[in-house]
């Protein structure tokens, strides 16, 4: 299988781009996080990836491969139904190395599968540049996903079709940012919780790297929306209107603050401090909720965040996952076995460091 880190030199430019460095718009030297050896697309550092991690992953992904429809897509319940799912085990995949290809056929044992999730993530996309489903519930859950989906494949593929789809997918996202800063379920600029805002974050992020513009206005809106949501002891609210700080959404907050290119200041010291509480096998039951969600955003911010921070979450998260798989390849769980498999590979693999989002 040929392994292809998606890094480039233009990636690199549109990330500096995203924090105003490339045009001088704000310290030419902002702070990076902790640990800069694990930035660039490297691939992992040692005993990262052990055995184990590779044998879960092997059937995880097996498991996931049988799940798929005809169609492409991928069923559930969860966040926006097919839409959302499909992209997240198109993910899933890709960050195992198997990538679509430009012109269909795929790369790697399972590239065939991110072609038929993308093919499907392509007719969920409609004039508006919304990506959704019929009977999806909650839409911008599952727009969020899909389109940080796109936004890695097109990084791949380079398709102009797949770029136009990108593109309004993100035009939306600009437009439904409420007053506050934020978004919530449904494509309007009405209300906003940290919840949905981090999956539109991410998209912006994913996009931006790939060459997408995105308006400086919408970052620094972003950045202003989620420093308002945290609380005096670190954590995060929900929503502005209901105050109050939970593991979830903290360690959505504290991603989101890397995604949106902030890495230093008290915001970040205060989080770190609040998610770390939550880590796995310390046995504090307040932070088990929306067990998947919430490690798949913490696993992330602490990889953004290096040095001892990763040193702490990465090998315990690891260990429970792994303990957590079923004999089947699968992990139950978080309302849907699709949603909680395609979470839990994603996060066994980002020190693979293969997805551009990952890679920061």
């Amino acid at each position: 299988m040929k392994v292809t880190s998606l890094l480039s030199t233009a990636t690199l430019l549109a990330a500096l781009a995203w924090t105003g460095v490339a045009s001088g718009q704000v310290d030419p030297a902002p702070a990076k996080p902790e640990n800069t050896s694990i930035m660039g697309g490297s691939g992992p550092l040692a005993n990262e990836i052990t055995p184990e991690v590779r044998t879960a992953v092997k059937k995880g992904l097996a498991w996931l491969d049988k799940q798929q429809k005809a169609d492409g897509g991928f069923s559930g319940t969860a966040y926006g139904g097919s839409a959302a799912f499909t992209a997240l085990a198109g993910l899933a995949f890709m960050a195992d190395g198997n990538m679509p290809g430009a012109a269909g056929g795929g790369e790697g044992p399972y590239g065939k599968n991110v072609d038929k999730a993308l093919d499907r993530i392509m007719k969920c996309c409609q004039e508006s540049g919304l990506i959704t489903n019929e009977g999806m519930g909650s839409p911008m859950y599952g727009h969020g996903f899909a389109t940080l989906f796109l936004a890695e494949a097109y990084g791949q593929t380079q398709r102009a079709d797949v770029k136009e789809k990108l593109q309004n997918a993100i035009r939306l996202i600009v437009q439904c940012q409420n007053k506050e800063g934020g978004w919530r379920y449904q494509p309007a600029p009405v209300d906003a919780d940290l919840s949905v805002t981090i999956c539109q974050v991410m998209a912006l992020r994913a996009a931006r790297n790939a060459g997408i513009k995105v308006p400086k206005k919408t970052i620094d809106d972003a950045i202003g929306y989620v420093k308002k949501s945290q609380e005096p002891d670190g954590g995060f609210s929900y929503m502005l209107q209901g105050r109050g700080s939970g593991f979830p959404r903290s360690a959505a907050g504290l991603a989101c603050l890397y995604y949106l290119g902030v890495y230093q200041g008290d915001e970040l010291t205060k989080g770190t401090k609040y998610v770390m509480q939550g880590l796995p096998g310390k046995g504090n039951a307040g932070f088990e909720g929306h067990y998947f969600y919430g490690q798949y955003y913490a696993v992330q911010a602490m990889f953004m965040a290096g040095g001892k921070s990763w040193e702490a979450w990465w090998p315990a998260i690891r260990k429970e996952l792994i303990a957590k798989q079923t004999s089947d390849g699968s992990w139950a769980g978080d309302m849907d076995a699709t949603y909680s498999t395609s979470m839990a590979l994603i996060i066994l693999q980002v020190p693979n460091r293969l997805l551009p989002i990952l890679q920061k």
